[in-house]
């Protein structure tokens, strides 16, 4: 009965693991994905910041919140603050700072004509 009992606790571990390991793959095939798709565009890095090819980010597809746009991803969520510019991430409800919008993303991407078209007053570029 005890070796029986070893050889179930033994199979339960390897499926349990086996479970996990798939999660994380899957978590970072899904992060790695969200990244990628978030901006699609290339070239145009020196000012001013054309000849960049891609499409520009659709901001209309793209969700509202209290604090501005959210892109919804597959494991992270893509945070615009329409005020100061803060680009964060969210994921399992906790928001990470990553850096405020770069003047080739303002250039390019034009996130403070989504955000004055939503409502708010960015306040992270200059006319």
């Amino acid at each position: 009965m005890n070796q029986r009992f070893r050889k179930v606790k033994k199979g339960i571990l390897y499926v349990l693991a086996t479970f996990g390991l798939v999660s994380i793959i899957m978590f970072i095939g899904g992060l790695v994905a969200d990244l990628r798709a978030f901006d699609e565009t290339s070239g145009g890095y020196e000012p001013p910041y054309e000849n960049f090819t891609g499409d520009p980010i659709n901001f209309d597809e793209l969700d509202q919140t209290n604090e501005g746009i959210v892109g919804r991803g597959y494991s992270v969520d893509i945070l615009l603050n329409c005020t100061t510019g803060m680009i964060s991430f969210e994921f399992f409800n906790q928001r990470f700072d990553f850096r405020a919008v770069s003047e080739r993303a303002i250039a390019v991407h034009k996130p403070q004509e989504a955000c004055i078209k939503r409502g708010f007053e960015p306040t992270f570029y200059e006319e």
